[in-house]
């Protein structure tokens, strides 16, 4: 298994869902919260393809450095996809899927990365 850091995994995730137009792309460090993982990245799609488009993304850039998911679970309209690579939980959602849940709000007392220097610039 390829030896990156939990930085670069980040990067490549973020990266993987700004090339596809992901909307709204948030990373928040929840390590002081939960035993779960230490990120949740968040994102939304425009349609159920567009999110599916996303989960596929993320997949393959991880996959070019031989990380695979521990789990991928989506619910039966694809309106929200959890890659689950241990450290990092990434969240895809249809809009209105990721409006009703609102997870950003459940995990609030995490950290709100600054991923600006990630992305792509316009």
């Amino acid at each position: 298994m390829a030896q990156i850091t939990e930085q670069e995994k980040l990067e490549i995730i973020i990266r993987a869902l700004d090339s596809k137009k992901g909307e709204n792309i948030q990373a928040i460090k929840v390590a002081d919260l939960t035993i779960l993982a230490d990120y949740f990245v968040i994102v939304n799609g425009t349609s159920n393809t567009h999110v599916r488009a996303l989960a596929d993304e993320v997949e393959y850039q991880l996959s070019q450095k031989g990380i695979e998911p521990e789990r991928r679970e989506s619910d039966t309209g694809n309106t929200w996809i959890v890659l689950d690579y241990g450290d990092i939980i990434v969240h895809i959602f249809y809009k209105e899927t990721r409006e009703f849940y609102k997870l950003e709000g459940l995990w609030a007392d995490g950290e709100t990365m600054d991923i600006s220097s990630i992305m792509a610039k316009d």
